[in-house]
């Protein structure tokens, strides 16, 4: 009788996990997240697992035995208790599968209205106002200069949030 299992794969090789264990007839799921981070920067979207290096796999032990998963070129091991590897309700997987894939931002990159400081450049040492993205690159500061607040388009790496 198929059941779900949760498996733990190698360091990066989730997807190359995935494409094997496909070839094998066995049903994969690793939900992903869309995350929204500064890399160099820049603002980009990164499509990274909810749960890094680990995969639920459906399939039957009488038709497909555990080792053969186990020897699956990316997969590490199966998560168990005891002796016995784990079978995950198939309502967890519904849940799992119904859930759209999510856009997070980086905790560490401003949100218009968060108060930032600047170490670089002509402005370094003041403090900011958040306000937009001006590109991928570029944002919108709202500085107070001598009693008057002003806009400035400053690059990413020049500054940082409070």
């Amino acid at each position: 009788m198929e059941s779900w299992y949760l498996l733990y794969c190698k360091r990066g090789q989730l997807l190359r996990a995935k494409a094997h264990l496909e070839r094998q007839a066995v049903n994969c799921l690793s939900p992903m997240i869309t995350f929204e981070k500064m890399v160099r920067g820049r603002r980009t979207a990164v499509s990274e697992p909810l749960f890094p290096n680990y995969m639920f796999v459906e399939f039957d032990p009488a038709r497909i035995h555990t080792t053969t998963i186990s020897a699956t070129r990316g997969v590490s091991h199966f998560i168990r208790f005891g002796n016995q590897p784990v079978i995950v309700s198939p309502t967890v997987i519904g849940e799992l599968a119904r859930q759209p894939t999510q856009t997070v931002s980086d905790p560490d990159m401003p949100q218009p209205g968060d108060k930032v400081l600047i170490t670089d450049g002509v402005f370094e040492g003041l403090q900011a106002i958040y306000t937009e993205p001006d590109g991928e690159a570029r944002s919108m500061l709202l500085l107070t200069l001598l009693n008057k607040q002003v806009h400035q388009s400053l690059d990413n790496r020049q500054f940082h949030k409070l």
